[in-house]
Parts: C-alpha cells; sequence; structure tokens
C-alpha cells in the first residue's frame, strides 16, 4: 500500500514543498529512501523505527521504500523524519491517510518518539500558505516562528502519538496565536542609544550621514577612541525595519536557526565577528550551506573589527555582497543565494600601535610599517566603501561633561526624513539609497553649481583624489544635502563631504 504525506525542504532561505510517497511491499524486511536524501536523512530510518517501536507502535515487517519527490533536488536535514514516520503508519493503515495528505509536517525525531526541533519553520509556514494548505504541524520551539502567516493554523507538537491522534481527530491541539505587540515590545527596549557616547561629535555626524544615504563607513582611530561603542549604535539611528524586512531577516535567521526565543528579528541585525572568522564562515557556505555573517547582517550592520587583521582573501570575498546585495554559493548540484544587504562598518587603527597623528602619544611606527599594515586592506574593498571618518581619543573633559548627548530618536528622525526624500526620487530606478547611485544616476541628480565645480576640482587636484573618491564625494555631497531638505549640492555640502575621505589623501 502506498501513503503520502507532505512536507518541505529549504533551498537557500526558501522552502519548496516535498512529496513523502511510503509504500510497504512483501518481500524480505528492507529501508530504501530514494530522492536524492543526504546522510541525515539516510540514518532517519534507525531514528523512525525506534521512535515508533518506543511509542507503542508496530514496525511493518515489509520492504519500505520512502520515495522524496521533486527527486531531482538534495535532500537535507533531519526535518524529514516525522513525515516517514506517519508515511509508514498511514500506510499500515493507523493513520487516516487522507487527511494526513492534508497536512504539511516536519520535525526531527528522538528515539522515544519526542519531536525536536528543526531548522527554517518560518520559510516553511510561507511555502505552505503558498500551496494551499491550512494546516502545518511543527514542534513546539518552532511554532512560534510560522506563525506569523496568519491564514495558516500551525500547531505545536512534542511527541509522535500526539500526531497520529490528532491527524486521526482523536485529540485536539490549540493551533499557536501571536501576540505581535508583545513580540515588538520585547526587542524593542533592548536598544543601546547614542546618548551614551560622550564627545566623538564629528564621528557622530559621519554615522548620521552614513545612516541617512545607506553608505558603507571606515572608523579610523586610536585604541579606545570609541569605534567600537559608536558602531554598535549604528542600528539605533537606521529606519524601522518595515514588515517585508523583517519576514525576511526573520527568515534567515530561522534557517541558522538563530531565533531563539523570539518569532521574529523586529531590529536590525548587528554583527560583529571575529577576525580570524573563515571565508564560508563570513559569506556563506559549508559541506551543508548555510548563510554566513554578512546574510545574517541583511538589512542591518556588519562590523568588522581590526579591518587590516582580518585576511586578504576573506575581505575580498564581501566584493560581490556588497556590490550586488547577495551571496551566491555554487554546488556542482544546484546553487544557492542568501541575501546580504548591509551596510559595512569597519574600524581599524591608522597604524599597528595605534597612535599615528596622536596629540597625546608618539608614533613608535617606522613609515614601511605604517604603509604596510593599510596595505593589508585591498583597493577593492576599500573602492565599497563611502566615508573615512576619524575618531580621535576622547577628551577628559567631554568624559567629564554633564551635558546631556543628542539621543538616537532625535537622530533617527532627520534619518528617516533623508530616506524618504531618496525613496521618492529614486521611485521609478530601482534604487532606494544614495549609496546605491551608478554613474547615470550621480550625473543626473548630483549637478554642482559653479562655484561648487571649482572647489571640487581644487580638492581632487591638491588632495590627489581618485576617480572613485570623486563619485564617493558626490554621493556623500547628495546625503548631506538631503539632511538638510535642500534639493541642490552647495558648497558646504561639498566640503563636509570631502572631509570624509581621509585614506584618499596623500597626507594621511
Amino acid at each position: 500500500m502506498i501513503a503520502k504525506t507532505y512536507t518541505c525542504s529549504l533551498l537557500g532561505i526558501d522552502a519548496i514543498l516535498v512529496e513523502v510517497e511510503v509504500d510497504l511491499s512483501p518481500g524480505l524486511p528492507a529501508f530504501a529512501t530514494v530522492g536524492l536524501p543526504d546522510n541525515i536523512v539516510r540514518e532517519s530510518k534507525d531514528r523512525v523505527k525506534t521512535a515508533l517501536q518506543n511509542s507503542g507502535y508496530p514496525f511493518p515487517s515489509e520492504r519500505i521504500t520512502v520515495n522524496l519527490a521533486p527527486a531531482n533536488l538534495k535532500k537535507e536535514g533531519a526535518g524529514f523524519d516525522l513525515p516517514i514516520a506517519v508515511g509508514i503508519l498511514a500506510a499500515m493503515g493507523i493513520i487516516n491517510n487522507q487527511r494526513a495528505e492534508q497536512t504539511i509536517m516536519a520535525g526531527e525525531l528522538s528515539l522515544d518518539g519526542r519531536v525536536k526541533p528543526i531548522t527554517g519553520g518560518l520559510s516553511m509556514a510561507i511555502q505552505a500558505h503558498k500551496s494551499g494548505y491550512s494546516m502545518l504541524l511543527l514542534p513546539s520551539e518552532n511554532a512560534s516562528e510560522a506563525a506569523v502567516t496568519d491564514a495558516l493554523s500551525v500547531y505545536p507538537i512534542k511527541h509522535l502519538s500526539e500526531v497520529v491522534e490528532f491527524i486521526n481527530g482523536n485529540q485536539l491541539i490549540t493551533p499557536v496565536e501571536l501576540d505581535w505587540n508583545n513580540v515588538w515590545r520585547s526587542q524593542m527596549n533592548e536598544e543601546l542609544d547614542f546618548d551614551e557616547v560622550r564627545g566623538q561629535e564629528h564621528a557622530k555626524r559621519g554615522l548620521e550621514v552614513a545612516a541617512a544615504g545607506g553608505h558603507n563607513v571606515l572608523l579610523v582611530g586610536p585604541p579606545g577612541a570609541g569605534k567600537t561603542m559608536l558602531a554598535q549604535r549604528l542600528p539605533s539611528i537606521l529606519p524601522l525595519l518595515s514588515f517585508g524586512e523583517t519576514l525576511e531577516t526573520s527568515k534567515i535567521y530561522s534557517v541558522a536557526g538563530l531565533l531563539g526565543n523570539s518569532p521574529l528579528m523586529v531590529r536590525r541585525p548587528f554583527r560583529a565577528p571575529h577576525h580570524s572568522i573563515s571565508d564560508a564562515g563570513l559569506v556563506g557556505g559549508g559541506h551543508i550551506p548555510r548563510p554566513g555573517e554578512v546574510s545574517l547582517a541583511h538589512n542591518g550592520v556588519l562590523f568588522l573589527d581590526e579591518f587590516p587583521e582580518f585576511r586578504r582573501n576573506v575581505l575580498d570575498l564581501l566584493r560581490q555582497p556588497l556590490e550586488d546585495g547577495q551571496v551566491t554559493i555554487a554546488r556542482a548540484s544546484m546553487s544557492l543565494s542568501y541575501p546580504a544587504r548591509v551596510m559595512l562598518v569597519a574600524a581599524m587603527n591608522p597604524c599597528p600601535c595605534g597612535y599615528f597623528g596622536s596629540r597625546d602619544r608618539s608614533c613608535k611606527c617606522s613609515p614601511q610599517q605604517v604603509q604596510r599594515y593599510r596595505s593589508r586592506v585591498s583597493g577593492p574593498i576599500l573602492d565599497r566603501i563611502d566615508l573615512h571618518i576619524e575618531a580621535p581619543a576622547v577628551r577628559y573633559e567631554d568624559l567629564r561633561s554633564t551635558q546631556p548627548a543628542e539621543p538616537s530618536g532625535s537622530i533617527r528622525e532627520r534619518v528617516v526624513a533623508a530616506r524618504n526624500c531618496q525613496i521618492e526620487r529614486f521611485a521609478h530606478a530601482g534604487i532606494y539609497s544614495n549609496a546605491l547611485m551608478k554613474p547615470r544616476h550621480i550625473k543626473k541628480h548630483c549637478k554642482l553649481d559653479e562655484a561648487g565645480e571649482k572647489l571640487l576640482a581644487g580638492a581632487v587636484r591638491q588632495l590627489g583624489l581618485s576617480a572613485r573618491a570623486y563619485h564617493r564625494i558626490l554621493k556623500v555631497a547628495r546625503t548631506i544635502a538631503d539632511l538638510d531638505s535642500e534639493e541642490t549640492i552647495a558648497s558646504h555640502h561639498l566640503l563636509e563631504a570631502i572631509q570624509y575621505r581621509s585614506l584618499d589623501r596623500t597626507i594621511f
């Protein structure tokens, strides 16, 4: 007898519907799984057999064939345990086969029949809804994240016996209901605030400009100047996530198994990997492909402290994500894409000892050491960073000051107003911020008057700025003008933009 159940398999951050066919036929006892299963899926036969027996159900002494369709797609993960076990019970006539076909389910089985959590519950719920299903059975730990789809009833399960009784109509399980207000409130109260930062007014202004235009940033300053403290508070001045951004970001964390106790990511993520990270850890990949740090920072901030200490080949892997907003991982059998639209914030010392150009401490590095230290960061990566912000050591007077600093909420209001100007400006251009402007957009939206042309020409000649620095200055100047709600770029906008190109100056 053939029985069918349905589940979902992950493909990147999305899920696809998988039909699980179970056939019991006469012959010597055997258990075969076909349909491109990986090793974890192949091992499910031992988990399923033991879980069924320890839950009080018989295990057939016939030949069992499990087919996972579509057969041309690689099946990975332990979430197939539950649908395979239910399919076997349905083929034996213990479970109502017709009702089992109307439900999508996923879960890993322990040897005593308990249902253990899986990854990608949110993506599975979205795919189940798209496929026209109204019921989804998931482990209780994953049910809350899947409950964001209001048109789908998500039932939390803890044991295989609950699934059997529920499908047969002998037990009621209450579907999960999500309290949206509690979800938003529980995370929004945890944000760091710029009012905790003393001094560094120039750096705070630079981060405001970066947030307003979506620009990548490099913070340069001595140890202890507060570069990490500033970067950690950057998400607090970015616009709040839209529902679409929240859903997309949460899908990434769901696939990576990092949602924790919260069903959704309602705050912009902030990721700060150590400089010893591998290439797969940063951009994603591995034997079983997983999203890397650049994807986990999607719609948020990727902070790379001690920027020159990262291996050069690892940093160069960021070139495609920063340019395209996604990571593509190619395999022999398929190609996966993970979204990676991030604001890159890097931090570095001006020299190996950290005190080049300091007013308080003398630098002990030779010119060759300074040059060697900075050359660890390749030109193509620096080409994708719009603002170089100097963060000097904080003065004692600033540390002891009792004057309140400007809170993040006030800065965010100006940032949101500038972003709204850009969204309206680029409504038909396929981009949403000044940082994404191409040369044709720069030519159209960054026009200068005669005084501005002379000022920029003098800066390019006297400071030795490159062609890429020229375009970066125009982008940043456009953002500064947006913060001032001005249609044209004035000379003072250009002057402020020029000072954010410190690494392009030959005197630095």
